[in-house]
């Protein structure tokens, strides 16, 4: 049988497999499939389901994330923005409501952002830095009297945010 282009999701699994020092039988039985289907999906002939990847995720106790990234159904970006999610939503420490504010924030910024979350701007704002170099949250040099126009745009986007809610 040919090998179907399944990404690495196989050979990851084998390693993790090892890792935790099972044997493919025992695998099996903790994820709750056959022996050889698990044979299969780790030499690259069968491509599994997110549900077998969730059940051999929780088999091994890593992250379902990292599986489905591994088999193509998940970018690491989409992974990112799941684990940020359930972070918020598993702390203790918030309410449900701010859970939920938190949530949408995280979810504004990431549309304001948009696909050039890769891009060396985003970088430099993550180190704290505006895309001029200048430490970011530092007033901008002007005459004192009025914010800079960048400012003034950042406000009317979070005053709109909050407006809607």
């Amino acid at each position: 049988m040919a090998s179907l282009n399944v990404g690495n999701v196989g050979e990851y699994l084998r390693e993790q497999r090892r890792t935790a020092q099972l044997s493919l039988r025992q695998l099996a039985d903790a994820a709750g499939v056959s022996n050889p289907y698990l044979s299969q999906i780790e030499r690259g002939l069968r491509k599994p389901s997110a549900d077998i990847l969730q059940q051999l995720a929780k088999a091994l106790r890593i992250s379902a994330e990292t599986l489905y990234v591994q088999a193509g159904i998940l970018d690491e970006r989409e992974r990112d923005e799941l684990e940020t999610r359930a972070v918020i939503l598993a702390d203790p420490s918030i309410t449900e409501r701010q859970k939920q504010v938190l949530l949408q924030i995280y979810e504004s910024f990431r549309k304001e952002n948009g696909p050039e979350a890769d891009s060396p701007r985003t970088a430099d704002a993550a180190a704290g830095r505006d895309a001029d170099g200048s430490d970011a949250g530092q007033p901008a040099e002007h005459d004192g009297k009025h914010a800079p126009h960048r400012e003034r745009k950042h406000d009317q986007k979070h005053d709109q945010t909050y407006e809607q809610n």
